[in-house]
C-alpha cells in the first residue's frame, strides 16, 4: 500500500547525546556529524528515503494525519556512529500511556500506535540505510587497540 501525502521537510536534528535515547547505543568517543547529515538529508536523501518509504508503508492516511498534527518526523534524530560505521538514529513514537495522557484525540486503538510506532521505526531505519549506501563515503575513525589477541 501506498501512502500519497506530501513529503514533509527533513527533521532538524539535535545536538543531543545518542545514549540518552533508550533506542540507541554509541561506544566510545565520536563526531556525530549532524550537521553533514543534515546537509544530505536536503541534497536528496531525505526525498530519497520518503519515497521508498511511503510507496512501501502500510500506515493508513488517517494514521499518517496523527504523526502530521503530533510533528512527529521533526523529533527523528541521524547521527554518524564511528565505531560501527553507519548511521544511526532515534525514531519519535507515541508513549504506552497515550490514553491516559489523551496524547491526540483521534488516536483510539492500540493498533494504530503500534502501526504509528513501527512504520516511524521503519522510516528511520530506510534513511540511514539511503544516506549509508548513497550518500555518505566517511571511513570510521575508529582504530582498534593494538593488544586485541591474534586469533589466526
Amino acid at each position: 500500500m501506498a501512502l500519497d501525502v506530501e513529503t514533509p521537510d527533513p527533521p532538524e536534528l539535535r545536538d543531543v547525546d545518542p545514549n540518552e535515547y533508550d533506542d540507541a547505543e554509541i561506544v566510545g568517543e565520536t563526531d556525530y556529524k549532524r550537521d553533514e547529515i543534515s546537509t544530505l538529508l536536503n541534497d536528496g536523501a531525505w526525498q530519497q528515503a520518503w519515497d521508498i518509504w511511503a510507496e512501501d508503508t502500510d500506515l493508513e492516511e488517517t494514521d499518517y494525519e496523527v504523526v502530521a498534527d503530533l510533528n512527529l518526523i521533526r523529533q527523528f534524530d541521524f547521527f554518524w556512529d564511528s565505531f560501527a560505521d553507519r548511521v544511526g538514529y532515534h525514531a519519535p513514537g507515541i508513549p504506552e500511556d497515550w490514553r491516559e495522557r489523551e496524547y491526540h484525540s483521534d488516536l483510539d486503538s492500540w493498533g494504530s500506535v503500534s502501526s504509528i510506532n513501527a512504520e516511524l521505526t521503519e522510516l528511520g531505519q530506510i534513511v540511514c540505510e539511503v544516506l549509508k549506501d548513497d550518500y555518505i563515503d566517511w571511513e570510521s575513525d575508529y582504530e582498534p587497540p593494538d593488544d586485541l589477541p591474534d586469533f589466526d
